[in-house]
């Protein structure tokens, strides 16, 4: 007999503070996840002891012993290389005791009015991948998000409106990823994920459904400092990296985020860059106003310190 449908867990590959990475477990072991799979990326002793004493969470120490065991080229130089291959080990080796995995990044909370479990165990058993989507967390306040604006006739006026300058570098008003990320069924052959995505042999996203009430709250940029210490690793080996797409996919003369900002930064220096987070992140609280009347604000208490103080409550 198989496992319960509803019971689910995590994966993630992990370089972070310990306060960020126990705020992590935390959430999610309140949200009701059943096991927490954390490779580290990078040494936490901090952290470790009571990631690693938590009976229903495994620490994966990922150090050169570690890689020196996955191959003979050892550690993938990118970090979504190492990100998609500790998920895929873990969906296959793992997991035997869930019915569902998603991969999550440390900065990114699954956020529901009712138990994940149970939507899990809604879906048809045919039904293999399910996607949350993202909302993006709103400038200096923790428990506003914004939601993306999808295609649709009125999007370009509304966007222009919000964003008078930078709507063009934004996917639907938010300047992380719109894909969300997704939970898989456990036990499908030659499975392997990616970091939005799952292939199962050469199938992408196989039997897949919108995970529609469930949300994936991202911290992309709580705050100005914070966006600034992360922009110059995301210009070059993350989500603003060269080789992505253009933020309007449609426009083939639109330049991608990695131009833009490069040239914004030579051109204004640190005083442009500021001028896009504030833009985008809504800093201004009637840019806040604004964003509620077109129907994209979103409200969703994560109590992300309470939570560590209740599962880890030697780390404070």
């Amino acid at each position: 007999m198989g496992a319960p449908s509803d019971k689910w867990g995590l994966v993630s590959t992990i370089k972070a503070p310990a306060t960020q990475i126990l705020n992590f477990a935390a959430y999610h072991l309140d949200a009701g996840a059943h096991r927490l799979f954390v490779y580290l990326d990078s040494p936490c002793l901090e952290a470790h002891n009571f990631l690693k004493n938590h009976p229903k969470i495994r620490v994966i120490e990922c150090d050169d012993a570690y890689w020196g065991k996955r191959g003979r080229k050892g550690r993938p130089v990118k970090h979504q290389v190492r990100q998609a291959q500790n998920a895929t080990r873990c969906y296959r080796r793992q997991c035997k005791d869930l019915e569902w995995l998603a991969h999550l990044d440390v900065d990114e909370f699954l956020w529901s009015p009712s138990p994940i479990g149970q939507h899990l165990a809604q879906l048809p058993p045919q039904t293999i991948c399910a996607r949350s989507r993202p909302l993006e967390a709103i400038a200096n306040a923790p428990d506003l998000f914004k939601a993306y604006l999808p295609p649709g006739p009125s999007q370009d006026a509304v966007l222009n409106s919000l964003y008078p300058r930078f709507a063009d570098q934004s996917r639907g008003g938010v300047l992380s990823h719109v894909q969300g990320k997704l939970f898989v069924r456990t036990g499908q052959d030659d499975a392997s994920f990616r970091i939005h995505n799952f292939f199962q042999g050469e199938i992408e996203n196989p039997a897949a459904t919108e995970l529609n009430d469930v949300d994936l709250c991202h911290y992309h940029a709580c705050n100005w400092e914070d966006w600034l210490a992360h922009y110059r690793y995301r210009l070059q080996q993350g989500s603003y990296r060269a080789e992505l797409a253009p933020q309007r996919r449609g426009d083939r003369n639109s330049p991608n985020l990695h131009s833009f900002l490069k040239d914004l930064e030579r051109n204004e220096g640190e005083t442009g860059l500021r001028a896009f987070y504030d833009e985008l992140n809504l800093a201004d609280s009637r840019q806040q106003a604004e964003v509620e009347k077109a129907g994209l604000l979103r409200r969703r208490s994560l109590a992300l310190n309470s939570k560590r103080k209740k599962h880890f409550p030697g780390f404070d």
